[in-house]
């Protein structure tokens, strides 16, 4: 079996791609680093990967149990992998994992569909981990071409062929507002300089947060001393 490809830009064609490839992957390092610790998931924790693409998570988390989760078959994905769509339905029970990761993968799908999608990462994690790019940074980060996702659809489909994406994919972007209406606070800033390169949504369920809070509160009683006989 194939090593899967961790490449960023593996199906992107031209010398830009190429050139793109390994500053994508640092930068997705260091957002790694950054952000994922938020989750507080500890090594054996389960994790959903929902768009884990060939290899997803795995690349950078060897030591969680991770499941994939895709539209497409990914015959060489290197652990358990269930084919589905999470904005139609996940083939899993209510809070079955303790994390989902999902990782620029919403903006592949149609707006309509992403409330749906988002509730589907919300039932069946306990926490989840949503990172996608920012509308609001100045280039197409699949086609990398300046101001392409500002462009209505039609200008956009003939720039396209002028990037590294190849096939014409109507991606459309998210706004700040929308991470927040489908996975509340708090919306985390990736960062290129001034620039807001991506948005991170770390969070967790309502029976998850109490959970933490009572266990919080247990941590911090004082311990009961009974008084001494004389």
């Amino acid at each position: 079996m194939a090593r899967p490809s961790t490449d960023v830009y593996a199906t992107a064609r031209g010398p830009l791609a190429r050139l793109a490839s390994p500053l994508a992957a640092r930068a997705r390092a260091r957002r790694h680093a950054r952000f994922f610790a938020l989750t507080g998931i500890r090594a054996g924790a389960r994790v959903l990967d929902v768009g884990c693409g060939q290899i997803g998570l795995r690349a950078l988390e060897p030591d969680l149990d991770i499941t994939g989760v895709d539209v497409v078959e990914r015959p060489d994905y290197p652990g358990p992998f269930v084919r589905a769509d999470a904005s139609e339905r996940l083939p899993f029970a209510d809070g079955e994992f303790d994390l989902v990761y999902c990782s620029s993968v919403i903006e592949h799908v149609p707006p309509p569909r992403r409330p749906a999608f988002a509730a589907e990462i919300r039932r069946v994690g306990r926490r989840w981990y949503v990172q996608t790019p920012a509308w609001s940074f100045p280039i197409e980060p699949h086609a990398l071409l300046p101001a392409a996702h500002w462009l209505p659809a039609g200008l956009r489909r003939r720039y396209w062929k002028l990037g590294a994406a190849g096939a014409w994919e109507d991606i459309s972007l998210l706004r700040r507002s929308e991470m927040q209406e489908l996975f509340g606070e708090p919306v985390l800033e990736e960062r290129m300089g001034r620039l807001v390169k991506s948005w991170v949504c770390v969070g967790m369920g309502e029976e998850e947060a109490m959970a933490l809070a009572v266990e919080a509160q247990h941590a911090t009683r004082p311990p009961h001393h009974r008084p001494q006989r004389t």
